[in-house]
């Protein structure tokens, strides 16, 4: 029987106090900018804004029961740890959604126009780069939102395309949907400004996250430096035997590739051990493999 280690533990708790904080953003966004200034976007959120701004039932109870039909194919699709997270912050936000809108309320029980009247434009920019970070921070976290999120996710697992394009696909007929219940173009306008705001900032949180760095570390120590890389940061380091064409001597070049995040910690990591060491560091635009990303292609 499987046994989760310590570390995993932390790391699992760490997912889902990092999903919380996410799914607060977007609610906190839906809330405070959007709902009040009765602007929409895509997704089961944006379909359940646009039945709230028609009929008044509330954006939460839409949002859930759109959610509980897709998370029946999530779980075949995405596997078990993924559909629990996503179960998870579907929960979360249908209550965050509710309590937030009880929260950030005025007297007479309405939404507030906490920018003021005639700051649509600022309360979409706004309330949509708070959504694109909550959506960014649940992704990281191996998590979602539910809704589109969740066919973005399917497509993403198998193919090449950013999380934040295959969701403006999804979305853009939703939007669009949204002329034919209120005939104003101003909503469609405002919803795809929206959306397109959500998209960037999620690719750019994301792909942030993502980012990875490759290293050229050139020591006499560097066994025990390989040993440490290996130990504590869990990244595979690779060497090189070369020759310095100057002092025609040969020499040992280790090659390590690691997330951005990481580069501190390997700075430090060397400097502890070999400060005179030569280390030459790069960006790199894509790493595949184990540890950093899955090879989408045919």
């Amino acid at each position: 029987m499987y046994k989760p280690t310590k570390t995993a533990v932390v790391r699992e708790l760490k997912d889902y106090l990092s999903i919380t904080f996410g799914l607060f953003c977007y609610a906190l966004g839906w809330a405070a900018f959007l709902i009040p200034y009765q602007i929409t976007t895509g997704g089961t959120t944006g379909i359940g804004a646009i039945i709230y701004y028609a009929t008044g039932f509330p954006i939460q109870w839409t949002y859930f029961l759109i959610n509980a039909v897709l998370m029946i194919f999530a779980f075949r699709i995405l596997g078990t740890r993924f559909s629990i997270k996503t179960s998870y912050a579907i929960f979360m936000l249908t209550f965050l959604l509710w309590f937030l809108q009880q929260v950030i309320k005025d007297d007479a029980g309405q939404a507030p126009l906490v920018l003021g009247p005639g700051q649509d434009f600022m309360a979409c920019l706004i309330g949509a780069a708070l959504c694109g970070v909550g959506l960014g921070v649940v992704f990281n976290s191996n998590g979602s939102t539910g809704g589109t999120d969740i066919i973005a996710a399917i497509v993403n697992k198998y193919r090449d395309v950013t999380l934040g394009q295959m969701i403006m696909y999804c979305n853009i007929i939703i939007i669009s949907s949204c002329y034919f219940i209120f005939h104003d173009w101003r909503r469609v306008i405002f919803g795809f400004v929206t959306l397109l705001i959500i998209s960037f900032v999620l690719d750019w949180i994301v792909n942030s996250a993502r980012q990875s760095v490759q290293f050229f570390i050139f020591s006499k120590e560097y066994e025990k430096i390989a040993d440490c890389i290996i130990r504590d940061t869990h990244r595979g380091v690779t060497v090189l035997t070369g020759t310095g064409w100057y002092s025609k001597n040969e020499v040992k070049v280790l090659v390590v590739l690691a997330k951005k995040r990481q580069s501190l910690d390997i700075f430090r990591l060397v400097k502890d051990i070999d400060p005179n060491a030569f280390i030459s560091q790069s960006s790199v635009i894509g790493v595949y493999g184990e540890g950093f990303d899955r090879l989408k292609v045919k």
